[in-house]
């Protein structure tokens, strides 16, 4: 039993585009960081509702023009492609407009509030002929790769379960639109997609979902707990929280052995290959190169398929997004969770 070889390319090798950041907040200082480091690619342009907070990103980051609304950045002609770093109540609208501008765009993940925000979008973008794809970063990385080559190969046997879980100390004390459900707050969205996406990329289409939680005072979700099933009978036992740091590790369990991705599983985990007698076969180390983020994956990615002409990327195709945000509506179904202007 040997662990293959990721065949995911190195980012520095894909065509450069430039890009434009729509909101520059936490998560989009991490992406321009990956853009500079990891890729051939550039940011030169972002946009913000403030020109202050927008000229103070641009002066942090060497990027050229600092635009004080959103539609002036759409507007740049110097501008290939957008990312969407807005909160996710707004995912949609700004999608919506980008696409409007005849601009491709990556959205941050979850990619909107709910499956049919994200449908209306795609139709939107076929429609005008423009690439859109989710940035679940996640699933660009090397060893998400090797997770689906084993499986894929039968090396583990059948698969039986898959473990994950998800959970950072955000709630009370951490970002204010957490706890506000006219932002899309709680733990699920930020933080179980994970976990959610983790199964479906191992599992495929969840073909049952059961859930439980708890709800802050203003509605959101503290904590969540999600089991899925597939047609096969395979199972995902899942958890989120924004109350605790927990180990954030994962597991894909077969008949023949397992794979142990340390946390945190969604990131720069090791990977090791475990036996059905619990001996460690194999194992990877997860470190990226200093030369590369883990952001430049799906940067990468992106600017492969939009120097090809491709509508979507191969990795987050949209019927993937789909079937993510499908049970992740279930999820809040079940949870009774729902957001003003749904």
């Amino acid at each position: 039993m040997k662990l293959p070889e990721t065949r995911v390319p190195d980012p520095h090798e894909a065509p450069g585009i430039r890009w434009g950041v729509l909101g520059p907040g936490g998560i989009a200082r991490s992406f321009a960081d990956a853009v500079a480091v990891g890729t051939a690619s550039s940011v030169v342009a972002v946009g913000s509702r403030s020109l202050d907070r927008a000229q103070a990103f641009a002066a942090d980051f060497d990027v050229p023009r600092a635009h004080g609304s959103y539609e002036d950045l759409l507007a740049d002609p110097e501008v290939d492609a957008v990312y969407v770093a807005s909160p996710h109540s707004e995912h949609r609208d700004h999608a919506l407009l980008a696409v409007a501008a005849g601009k491709a765009v990556l959205v941050e993940k979850a990619f909107a509030r709910n499956a049919a925000e994200a449908a209306e979008v795609f139709t939107a973008a076929r429609a005008a002929g423009v690439l859109v794809s989710e940035a679940m970063w996640s699933r660009h990385l090397p060893q998400y790769d090797v997770v689906a080559q084993v499986v894929g190969s039968g090396l583990i046997g059948e698969l039986v379960t898959v473990f994950a879980d998800h959970g950072q100390p955000l709630f009370p004390d951490g970002p204010e639109r957490l706890a506000r459900p006219e932002l899309a707050g709680g733990a699920l969205l930020d933080l179980g997609v994970y976990p959610i996406s983790f199964a479906d990329h191992v599992m495929g289409p969840a073909t049952e979902v059961v859930a439980s939680g708890t709800l802050t005072d203003l509605g959101v979700d503290a904590q969540s707990n999600v089991l899925l099933r597939n047609d096969a009978g395979a199972q995902a036992v899942l958890s989120c929280t924004m109350l605790a740091a927990t180990p954030c590790t994962a597991a894909v369990v077969g008949t023949r052995g397992r794979l142990e991705l340390s946390g945190a599983f969604y990131g720069a985990a090791d990977v090791r290959l475990v036996d059905g007698e619990h001996r460690v076969v194999d194992e990877r180390a997860g470190a990226f190169p200093d030369d590369v983020r883990g952001f430049s994956y799906e940067i990468a990615e992106f600017a492969r398929a939009l120097t090809a002409g491709e509508p979507e990327t191969a990795v987050m195709t949209h019927a993937t997004t789909l079937r993510v945000m499908e049970t992740m509506d279930e999820v809040r179904r079940r949870l009774g969770m729902t957001y003003p202007g749904e």
